[in-house]
């Protein structure tokens, strides 16, 4: 990459820096004077990063996140790519697939799965059909949630057992090994919501 592009890229950074900082302390109702005196640092300086003049320091963005109460990562929101992803499933569609796990065996209905630099993310309708065969136990990353459909099953989350019945829901760190133990009706159907961070 030349230099030219190599700067467009740099000034484009640090005028979407500006543009969130200005938002944040307007947002406030914070002058660049008031945002300055808690951040520990001049209002030129306050004036010249929301005009994109300047590249901040981290140390400098720690210091007005902090004193705007947000996350550092705010003051990055406007430098996202600008391609993003959506999924839409109509009733009744979706990716249908069957699980085997030894002699156990479950339909799914794969309904979304995002896969960024930082997350995944995927939601499945699972039907779980009652049979001799023990459902898989999981270890993982991430949060796990679980909506009951209809019917009733056991879940084990630890030395936890939850019985889990229709309307129920349950959300878990998903480090601990978890998953069903047993159905309780001859069929369980439930939603799965799974996020992780990619490593």
């Amino acid at each position: 990459m030349s230099k030219k592009p190599r700067a467009a890229a740099g000034a484009a950074v640090d005028m979407a820096i500006g543009s969130a900082l200005h938002d944040l302390r307007k947002s406030r109702g914070l002058s660049a004077r008031e945002l300055a005196s808690m951040a520990d640092t001049s209002a030129a300086m306050i004036s010249r990063i929301e005009n994109g003049l300047v590249s901040p320091s981290i140390s400098t963005l720690t210091l007005l996140s902090s004193a705007l109460d947000v996350p550092l990562i705010s003051l990055f929101r406007n430098t996202a790519s600008k391609r993003v992803d959506f999924t839409h499933v109509k009733k009744s569609q979706g990716i249908k697939s069957t699980r085997i796990v030894d002699a156990h065996s479950h339909e799914f209905v794969n309904l979304a799965l995002h896969v960024r630099p930082d997350l995944q993310f995927e939601a499945r309708m699972v039907t779980l059909v009652r049979q001799q065969a023990k459902p898989p136990v999981y270890v993982g990353h991430g949060v796990v949630f679980i909506y009951a459909i209809s019917g009733e099953a056991m879940y084990h989350y630890g030395q936890q057992e939850i019985l889990l019945q229709e309307g129920d829901s349950l959300s878990l760190d998903a480090e601990m090994n978890h998953g069903f133990r047993k159905v309780v009706t001859p069929e369980f159907t439930f939603l799965s919501v799974q996020s992780e961070p990619r490593r």
